[in-house]
């Protein structure tokens, strides 16, 4: 039986600000499960936009301009997380959890002690899963993995097969299952040619990578630094990050389907390419949430937009049986200990990686 201490290390979010408000503790307390819990210890934690933007307060309405990681001046505080609520501090943020299960709540499954589990970042009210107006957002709702242990429904993981390391697998919940909504949200099949901005991101990377799984033509974006690495994922073109003229760039590719984590100023440059009949898919605006938009260019071409949040019950499942067959590439940028949990931050701030970066307790 393994002794489960009853402090841990853990990065603490204060409140809403800049990266100052992280607190690093070594005697915080370590989670009990409840009933149907399994407690897990953090083997690794991905990072990813959700936890600067709620610890920014960016999702805010208050706030108009691009993610930029700092602290903003005016944040209304009912609205700054991404369900558009208030968020209690202190909070352990960290969406993208893998570990072990060390410990069970009352009637939670034996067979689930010592398993290796990857935690869903959309957790449910499992009396009523498929209400999205119930989910919570692991480490943004409820406490995540920026610790050494965490605590979650076991309805709530999935136990994964596979000899990726932790890192490894700590790079695909938030990311896979964001694009995986995504792609299901526009429908995307084998007949289409995607338009992927910010491929060298965590979420654009597993856009192509999951559209290429669907059989469609994939064209990835991304500044040509970054090219050979986007290279990689196997997309069938690779584009400049924003191409003065995208529909020259494009030498006559017809796009159906663009998905976007981007938005910003280059916005209605994506959505001019579009087909007749297209449709735009968005889980993101990193540069930007103020758009221009010719509504004519909108109804005259028949086009269909879909925003993309909470992810249907089937899609983390899925990400992870994609994981154990071998059919998802993982891309770890780099590795700070949970210590350094800012620096990490920082780094994924300034976006010069490729992939996601992990923080390792």
């Amino acid at each position: 039986m393994t002794q489960i201490p009853t402090t841990m290390s853990a990065m603490i979010l204060t409140g809403h600000g800049g990266l100052e408000m992280y607190e690093w503790r070594t005697d915080w307390p370590v989670p009990q499960p409840g009933p149907e819990e399994v407690l897990i210890k953090v083997g690794a934690c991905g990072l990813n936009n959700t936890d600067v933007n709620t610890r920014s307060g960016w999702y805010s309405k208050a706030v108009t301009e691009a993610t930029t990681g700092g602290g903003y001046a005016d944040v209304n505080e009912e609205d700054p997380t991404w369900g558009g609520a208030p968020i209690t501090f202190p909070r352990i943020q960290g969406a993208d959890a893998v570990g072990t299960v060390v410990a069970l709540g009352e009637g939670a499954d034996p067979a689930m002690l010592g398993k290796r589990v990857m935690v869903d970042g959309w957790q449910r009210d499992w009396s009523d899963p498929t209400n999205f107006d119930k989910a919570r957002y692991f480490g943004s709702e409820l406490d995540g993995g920026f610790a050494e242990y965490t605590k979650a429904p076991q309805r709530g993981v999935q136990v994964v097969d596979s000899p990726l390391s932790d890192a490894e697998l700590a790079t695909f919940q938030c990311s896979y299952t964001t694009a995986e909504g995504m792609l299901a949200r526009a429908n995307v099949t084998a007949e289409d040619t995607v338009l992927v901005p910010g491929a060298s991101g965590g979420v654009g990377g597993a856009v192509v990578q999951l559209a290429k799984l669907r059989g469609a033509r994939v064209i990835a974006m991304a500044s040509e630094a970054k090219h050979g690495e986007v290279a990689l994922l196997n997309p069938d073109r690779i584009l400049p990050r924003a191409p003065d003229n995208l529909k020259a760039a494009l030498d006559g590719e017809k796009v159906t389907v663009v998905a976007d984590v981007v938005g910003g100023p280059y916005w209605p440059n994506l959505i001019d390419v579009l087909e007749r009949g297209g449709r735009y898919t968005i889980s993101g605006a990193i540069a930007g949430p103020m758009v221009d938009l010719d509504l004519r260019t909108l109804y005259l071409r028949d086009l269909t937009f879909t925003g993309s949040t909470v992810v249907p019950l089937n899609v983390f499942p899925d990400v992870v049986r994609y994981i154990e067959q071998g059919q998802l590439k993982p891309l770890v940028a780099a590795t700070f200990p949970l210590s350094e949990l800012p620096a990490a931050q920082q780094a994924f701030i300034d976006k010069r990686h490729t992939g996601n970066i992990v923080v390792i307790p």
